[in-house]
């Protein structure tokens, strides 16, 4: 991803998942946004976006962090959001037997206290893969890969909800289904 790519994406990544307000636009409840009102605000704001740099954001992504609706018309970020009138309703599903977690060694304490907690976000995420979560993990520091015993959580009545780009996520992890 080049470094223009990459600089939209992070726009993107705040507006449409922490701050649409910053640039003066409306998520619906799925955390959909209007193309033409994005580019039109951000515009306004000083970002240069145009649907085609939208468009190869959106398809050169590794992480697919977002979507863009079928009509064309609509983008949103597909988990992340820390916007409390954004609630995107996932179907659920049953995980896989274990599930990972990335985090930093500084967080340990923490975590072994009251389990992961989705922070500002609405879920916590979980990976498929010890190697996506350690990636993870190092953007906090010395990284640490967490594996949760999903499977048995979600016999335990907890709830696994896959986003469009694989990633999981559920509402806690009690820091007795974890292991180091």
């Amino acid at each position: 991803m080049s470094k223009h790519h990459a600089g939209t994406s992070k726009f993107l990544s705040f507006v449409l998942r922490h701050q649409p307000d910053a640039i003066g636009i409306t998520l619906d409840v799925e955390g959909w946004a209007s193309i033409p009102e994005l580019i039109a605000a951000a515009a306004n704001n000083g970002k240069l976006l145009d649907r085609d740099l939208i468009q190869a954001v959106v398809t050169i992504s590794d992480k697919k962090r977002f979507a863009i609706s079928e009509d064309g018309l609509r983008i949103r970020a597909v988990q992340g959001h820390s916007i409390e009138t954004v609630d995107i309703s996932y179907a659920e599903k049953v995980p896989p037997e274990f599930l990972y977690h990335g985090t930093a060694t500084r967080f340990m304490q923490s975590i072994r206290n009251g389990g992961l907690l989705p922070g500002s976000r609405q879920y916590v995420h979980l990976s498929h893969d010890e190697q996506t979560a350690l990636t993870v993990g190092q953007r906090h520091g010395k990284p640490i890969v967490l594996k949760i015993k999903a499977r048995h959580m979600y016999e335990q009545g907890f709830k696994f909800f896959q986003a469009e780009n694989g990633v999981w996520l559920v509402e806690l992890v009690p820091a007795a289904f974890m292991i180091e």
